[in-house]
């Protein structure tokens, strides 16, 4: 249980390794989140499901979950379907001592994060205990056997908070240019539009309003048809984690209203 508890928190960017030996330290992420008068202690803010998936997804080396979300060509699937293309992934990268065994319970662990289970009274209680990602709705189980469905569409739980940051951390790895195409927000791997499953509408409403969540730092421009980004100024880590306080202090505003 504790080595699970390590790996998940790891794969979160909730701790990292540290300088000293055999040690691990809370990253800034975690200590915002999770530290003393953290933002959402006990994860009771959707924001915070919103940034776990965003740090799952978001890189490729949490190989199941950022291939399923940036690379299947399809909105349906199954399990099969999920082992065989990482499978043949493996093959293509010529990746040593891939087991089809391990793949297969990866896809299963994955499927497990994001689509709930139907009731029955045949599985234990601990079994039955969901992942608190199956929130988000991204994943939803459909009519046939073994049957699931990514669902694209506009995310009312995703806040513009935590969106900026994940759009500030793609832009951080895409590229060093000062613009950013909407066709790279939209569907570029490990984009946005990809890992949270927006669509078009939905992520242009957000892209428009951009200046404001950042305070002028990244503005949106429609000149001559060209649909882009514009950054103002560099934006650096501290910089995008602290726009994540956006959605945790609306929510507090609503919830004492």
């Amino acid at each position: 249980m504790v080595a699970s508890m390590r790996y998940w928190a790891t794969a979160a960017g909730i701790i990292g390794d540290a300088t000293t030996p055999n040690r691990l330290d809370v990253t800034p992420l975690g200590r915002k989140i999770f530290g003393d008068n953290g933002l959402d202690a006990y994860m009771e803010n959707p924001a915070t499901l919103w940034l776990v998936h965003w740090q799952l997804c978001g890189r490729p080396n949490r190989t199941t979950w950022y291939w399923a979300y940036n690379y299947y060509p399809a909105v349906t699937f199954d399990r099969e379907h999920l082992v065989k293309g990482l499978m043949a992934l493996a093959g293509d990268r010529d990746w040593p001592r891939v087991s089809g065994a391990t793949v297969k319970r990866d896809v299963e662990c994955f499927v497990r994060t994001y689509a709930a289970r139907p009731p029955s009274g045949k599985i234990s209680h601990e079994d039955a205990l969901e992942c608190p990602l199956t929130e988000l709705g991204l994943i939803r189980a459909i009519g046939k056997k073994d049957g699931f469905r990514f669902v694209r569409s506009a995310k009312s739980s995703l806040g513009d908070g935590v969106f900026s940051y994940a759009l500030i951390d793609f832009w951080s790895r895409f590229t060093k240019a000062h613009t950013l195409s909407f066709e790279a927000v939209a569907h570029e791997p490990g984009s946005p539009g990809r890992v949270f499953l927006l669509d078009e509408n939905d992520l242009v409403d957000r892209l428009v309003d951009i200046d404001q969540v950042t305070n002028g730092a990244i503005r949106w421009s429609e000149t001559a048809g060209l649909k882009q980004l514009i950054r103002q100024t560099n934006l650096d880590g501290d910089t995008a984690l602290g726009l994540i306080t956006f959605d945790y202090h609306k929510r507090l505003k609503r919830k004492a209203a």
